[in-house]
Order: structure tokens, then sequence, then C-alpha cells
């Protein structure tokens, strides 16, 4: 990793902490902020070298915020420093793809039975359209219109959205950060195609050669058919003929998708840092409950052998 200067990437910027009940949102707390802004594959583990700018927590700034910070090991969640509270609420594998080499040197880092999968997924779906797989690339401004129509229309049909209100956001604000990340050729926009009709969509900005994995929503009438994984297929397989992105990055949150389509990851935690007042304790510690509650909740649903019944149901619902 590339050590960097870390006074250079602190942004002033909003941070906000969502209070879940598993996977219902009851409601969000936002915090006015300096956010660390440089890639996770920038940093090392060792927080003495981010150096927090601890003296501009104000009433103006009411909380520091690292997102992806490697670490060397599981750290509390809660933590109090002579100067502010830390607080730890997710601690994760960030997974990644690197994009440097050959689409079939990529396909030899999996086992033969995960690549048969794969493969056989892949000609199940060209199948089922009559031999022939139609997804598109968006990428130009003149595009982008049409991206977010089609990809619009997926969202609207996944459980991320009518669930959890985590589909693609539906707001002039996101139309104008589309088509300005495309103004400046920053942006892709993946459409994956039942004949004329979009059943699964991946949006992923862009920067310094990386490519974010942002939003990817399917239509559930579609699962049978593993649209998700075909059109992440489609996409690495054009971004390794490119050549022209080094890394695809799955961000923050694990999922099975993500372990089993990377090539590598690393241990890291989201890390914030807020000013010693009673309320932010009192915020961090309500946070902090939910988390342990609805992990505990999970727990015991996979003893009892019913949490993948109990999740299909309400994502169904």
């Amino acid at each position: 990793m590339t050590e960097v200067v870390m006074t250079d990437f602190w942004v002033a910027k909003p941070v906000r902490l969502e209070y879940l009940l598993g996977e219902i949102p009851l409601f969000v707390v936002k915090f006015p902020a300096l956010e660390f802004d440089a890639h996770f594959t920038s940093l090392t583990t060792n927080f003495d070298e981010t150096r927090p700018p601890f003296t501009k927590l104000s009433s103006e700034v009411e909380a520091i915020f690292i997102r992806s910070h490697p670490i060397n090991g599981e750290l509390p969640r809660l933590d109090f420093l002579s100067q502010a509270i830390r607080y730890i609420p997710a601690q994760y594998h960030r997974y990644y793809v690197d994009l440097r080499g050959s689409f079939q040197e990529y396909l030899g880092k999996f086992s033969a039975k995960s690549r048969s999968t794969l493969q056989r997924k892949v000609r199940k779906f060209s199948e089922f359209c009559g031999g022939e797989v139609k997804w598109r690339e968006f990428c130009r401004p003149d595009e982008m219109e049409e991206f977010y129509s089609l990809a619009r229309e997926v969202s609207k049909k996944t459980y991320q959205e009518k669930l959890l209100n985590f589909g693609l956001p539906e707001s002039d604000e996101f139309k104008r950060e589309i088509f300005d990340l495309a103004a400046h050729d920053l942006v892709r926009g993946y459409i994956l195609y039942s004949g004329a009709q979009p059943i699964a969509y991946l949006f992923c900005p862009v920067r310094d050669g990386i490519l974010f994995y942002r939003y990817l929503g399917y239509d559930p009438e579609f699962r049978d058919w593993s649209p998700g994984t075909v059109l992440q297929y489609l996409v690495l397989e054009r971004l390794f003929s490119e050549a022209k992105f080094k890394l695809f990055d799955f961000t923050d949150g694990e999922g099975p998708h993500k372990e089993f389509f990377s090539t590598g990851n690393a241990w890291c935690a989201d890390v914030y840092f807020l000013r010693r007042t009673l309320r932010n304790l009192l915020l961090l510690k309500m946070h902090s409950g939910l988390r342990s509650l609805s992990g505990t909740t999970v727990r015991a649903l996979e003893r009892l052998g019913v949490k993948s019944q109990i999740k299909k149901f309400f994502r169904r619902w």
C-alpha cells in the first residue's frame, strides 16, 4: 500500500448513522463531520498514520469519519479516547477484483466446480433467452436518461427498495449526479434484458481508475435464472477485455456474491470519532444496542434453522 499525507484528504461532509432493526430501517441521525476521502488501498492498518484532526471537533464539526479503514483484527465497538468517543459499528471484509491480466486468468482463480457452476448459469440464462444474451453498457451523457429509466423500472420491483428503501435513488439530485459523472466519463451503467424487458441493472461510478459497485438489483420474477450473477459475469468479462480500469471495488459490506467474484479482500472497519457529549454517547449506545439485538436475533434464527425462510418471506412480502 502507498502511504498518503492524511491531512490532504479530510472533507467537510455530513455523515449518517442508520438505526436498523435487522434489515428494517427505523430512523437516521446526521452529524456535521469531516470524512476521510481516500481509497482504503492507500491506507495501512496503523490508525496513528491516519491522524484524525481532533482539534477541529466543535459545534460545527460533530464527528470524524473514516470508511473502510484497514485493521489487523477485531476492535471494540465503543471506546473512550481522551479526545473523542470512537465508535466502530461495522467490521467486515472489503472485497475487490484486480482487473490486471486477462479474463481467462481471472477465471482460473475459481475452482473447477465453481467455474463450471458459474458458466452453467450463464449458459442456462442464454438458453432461457433463446440462445442470445442481450445486455448493454451505458456511459455517455446522452445514454444516461435511458439507463436511469430502465434501472428504475427494475429497482421498483426489488426487495431492497420495497422493504429497505435501498434501491436506485429516485431523486433529482441523484439524476444530476449521474449526468455530471457521465459528462466526465466517470460512470458505467449496465442493463440485462429478457427480450425487450430490463431485468437487472448495475450502477458503478468511477474514481482514480477504480470502478465502484454501488447499486445492483434484479427483477425477483427472474431469480431462478440468476440475473445478478449473469450480469456481473458479463461486466467483468468486458472490463478485463477493455483493460481500462485497475480495480473493481465491491465497497463496504459482505455477501456471498462479493466473496465469490472477488480476487482479494482487506479486513476493514467503519470508524466514527465523535465529540464526548452525553447526547452523542446515548445515540451511540442506542445504535450499538440495536446492532447487538439484531445480531442476537439472527443467530437465534440460524440455530433454529429458519433464518433463510424468514428472510425470503420478508423479501417476497
